[in-house]
């Protein structure tokens, strides 16, 4: 649901990183994805429950999933906007696709590539078949150097972003290079994904990414992940063409916040060590090899890789750069189950609405104070955590909870 800014211009929430489990038929598309993220289930998802008006399915290059979407315009449950994107009920899809690329002696990325509608999406397909093992599957790795891919995709109208940059799974900066501009083109850029473990002050570190305008996604594997990370942007509508003026900050648009995550909580967000499973704090991971078991195999945790590349001694960001809320997800809060959930949402509608829209005192009247306060502190970015890191997440902790 928007929010008004003026007569022109209105507020919405955009999530742009969700990936499709399976087709209708059963097809797998993203083999770690949940089986109930098909298209028309994240559509349903993303507009009834979630409360999100622009959402970014980024395995729209599947021809499986394509069938599924002209499925769902031909039965007229959706339409083609004008601007770009499919439209249902108030919420815009757009039509995104998760690639893999891969530089010799530095190792793998993901790139997110947008395209304003499904002719454009097929055609792509059509080129990405000549170079890619199976084009049916999510996150697939394409056997052409970087800056070819971007050119075919500015090429057909679409724009692209880096995903998840600093992860060590598969991050332009965790994985492959300490500067984008050894494998990128710096000019077919549109954007930056931050990826959970990260935020604007830590990316703030590195000069390179001053032009950038930055955005959080979930990365969804899972409907109930849908809105973990999500964007405010400022539009005429939400559709494809004002979502590239927005990132170039043009006419008025904009992104206007991102939230997302505390870094804390996201599952590589400090070094690990793979020999006895411990999170390293900074001295730790310095060293060579573990203090507490002399293993030499570790994950290196995104703070810790950004410290290592930085150009920067103190994190400096553009005026033009939106503002970063940590936000913990309702999910995350201990003792907000399935039913006290239900309550929150048949009263209020939304994630969005109880996030964004909800007083202490009305969220009081359903859930009581002491889980009331605890959202609020969710929402505040204020309730107490440890950090994720390996692959695991970070958590509430029982501290911020006693506090309530």
């Amino acid at each position: 649901m928007s929010q008004k800014v003026n007569s022109c211009l209105n507020e919405y929430y955009a999530d742009l990183h969700i990936h499709i489990g399976r087709t209708t038929s059963g097809q797998a598309v993203k083999i770690s994805g949940s089986k109930d993220l098909t298209f028309a289930n994240i559509a349903k998802e993303a507009a009834g429950r979630k409360g999100i008006d622009l959402v970014g399915i980024i395995d729209c290059h599947s021809p499986e999933v394509q069938k599924d979407i002209m499925d769902c315009l031909y039965a007229g449950d959706m339409s083609e906007l004008e601007g770009g994107g499919i439209s249902y009920q108030g919420t815009t899809i757009l039509l995104g696709s998760e690639i893999e690329i891969f530089e010799e002696g530095k190792g793998a990325a993901h790139l997110l590539a947008y395209f304003p509608d499904l002719s454009v999406m097929q055609h792509f397909t059509a080129w990405m078949t000549k170079h890619m093992k199976n084009v049916n599957l999510s996150s697939q790795r394409i056997y052409v150097p970087a800056r070819k891919l971007q050119e075919e995709i500015y090429a057909r109208g679409g724009i692209m972003i880096p995903a998840h940059v600093f992860t060590p799974h598969k991050g332009i900066y965790g994985n492959v290079t300490p500067r984008m501009s050894e494998v990128l083109d710096l000019d077919m850029i549109s954007g930056v994904e931050l990826g959970l473990s990260s935020d604007s002050e830590m990316a703030g570190l590195i000069s390179e990414l001053d032009s950038f305008t930055f955005v959080t996604n979930s990365d969804a594997h899972s409907l109930g992940k849908i809105g973990r990370e999500y964007n405010r942007i400022k539009l005429a509508e939400p559709s494809f063409n004002e979502l590239v003026l927005a990132l170039g900050n043009k006419e008025g648009r904009q992104v206007t916040a991102n939230f997302g995550l505390n870094p804390r909580l996201g599952k590589y967000h400090r070094t690990y060590c793979l020999s006895c499973s411990r999170i390293l704090d900074l001295n730790e991971a310095m060293t060579g090899a573990c203090p507490h078991c002399g293993g030499l195999k570790k994950v290196q945790g995104v703070l810790d890789r950004i410290l290592d590349i930085a150009d920067r001694k103190e994190s400096w960001s553009p005026a033009t750069r939106p503002a970063y809320h940590y936000q913990v997800p309702l999910e995350f809060i201990p003792g907000l189950g399935k039913v006290t959930m239900k309550k929150l949402l048949t009263r209020f509608g939304t994630e969005m609405s109880i996030l964004h829209r909800t007083a202490e005192a009305e969220l009081a009247e359903v859930v009581g104070g002491s889980l009331a306060q605890q959202i609020v502190m969710a929402r505040n970015g204020s309730l107490s955590l440890t950090s994720g890191g390996g692959g695991t997440y970070g958590r509430v902790t029982a501290a911020s909870i006693d506090k309530t």
